[in-house]
């Protein structure tokens, strides 16, 4: 089994997968367009140019997402996303990118749990957890 993460938008999903795949230094698997489904789809006319399904590769997991029709979505909130990498330096430049027009909720630092571990919410909306992975507690 694959777990992965989709993410609704509301106007701001190309633009959004655009930044993430510099910050994650990946490209786009597919991008299609509400323009593209099907004839006899039932799509907004204002819609045509928003995403209907997008997805990127990022880690382990598939990031993937889409714009809701104008008046049809809803704000993002109760999750946060979690990457973690065993090198610094990849971390801070993660969190730099990813906080870059956005707010910090906890500024990295070393933490009981990680060597480096930070919270924020980038300039779209998505939170995200970034941080060194930590010594595993005993089972």
């Amino acid at each position: 089994m694959k777990t992965n993460v989709h993410l609704g938008f509301q106007g701001k999903c190309d633009e959004a997968f655009s930044f993430y795949e510099k910050v994650f230094g990946t490209k786009r698997l597919m991008t299609m367009k509400y323009a593209d489904a099907p004839p006899n789809t039932p799509v907004p006319p204002d819609a045509k140019d928003l995403v209907m399904h997008t997805s990127l590769p990022v880690g382990s997991i598939t990031l993937m997402g889409a714009d809701a029709p104008r008046g049809q979505g809803k704000p993002m909130g109760g999750f946060q996303i979690s990457i973690d990498d065993p090198d610094h330096e990849t971390v801070k430049q993660f969190f730099a990118a990813l906080s870059e027009g956005g707010s910090v909720f906890m500024p990295l630092a070393p933490t009981f749990w990680s060597p480096l571990f930070g919270m924020c919410t980038d300039k779209f909306g998505v939170s995200w957890m970034v941080s060194v992975p930590g010594p595993q507690p005993p089972a």
